[in-house]
């Protein structure tokens, strides 16, 4: 399978902002995020690794087994800006219309904030930068960069990006072959076909 570009994204483990389905700030893994992200470890692919900068994807870098990994921001979840750390409950009663407008319109970014076309071209451009054919790379992030990616894969509308769920700790692969890239394997668990 010379001449493919390999790319496995993995979520991060759950954070308490995660499990409260609120948007999230830099928080460390809760307890048990720790033992899923640890049982990672020896499941995925023995190549280099990149993490968004967020301590929740590097936590789950190094419990994975990933302590020596790069950092690009590029992978960043989206700046959800003053939403950061609330759930949609919360903003929906505080802020209504622009919620709907957000919902709506994904050009319509939250206060402060990116919208989605933004987040799916700084994912593109780390994408494209992975390296010639026969590259393989890791990259530990959040699920807003994993489903602009397989948007991107797609040449999805940004609306597909609200009909993709992406668990906490699944592992996502894409290849790329003569610049055309594929997905392979999507929102599943540690340890399947690479």
């Amino acid at each position: 399978m010379s001449g493919v570009v390999r790319l496995t994204l993995v979520r991060h483990a759950p954070t308490e902002a995660t499990r409260r389905h609120a948007f999230p700030l830099d928080e460390p893994l809760d307890t048990a995020g720790e033992a899923e992200a640890a049982a990672l470890n020896g499941r995925l692919p023995a190549v280099g690794a990149i993490s968004a900068p967020a301590a929740r994807c590097r936590r789950t870098a190094e419990l994975a087994g990933f302590e020596a990994h790069g950092t690009d921001p590029r992978w960043s979840e989206l700046d959800f800006g003053a939403w950061a750390g609330a759930t949609l409950t919360e903003i929906g009663e505080r802020d209504p219309e622009r919620l709907q407008a957000w919902l709506d319109d994904p050009a319509s970014p939250p206060p402060g904030g990116e919208n989605l076309g933004g987040l799916r071209k700084r994912v593109q451009e780390a994408m494209s930068s992975i390296g010639d054919a026969g590259e393989h790379r890791v990259v530990f992030t959040s699920g807003g960069p994993i489903k602009a990616a397989i948007a991107n894969v797609l040449e999805a509308p940004d609306t597909a990006f609200w009909r993709l769920d992406v668990a906490p700790c699944s592992v996502s692969v894409l290849h790329c072959r003569g610049g055309i890239w594929t997905v392979r394997r999507l929102n599943a668990a540690a340890g399947g076909p690479r």
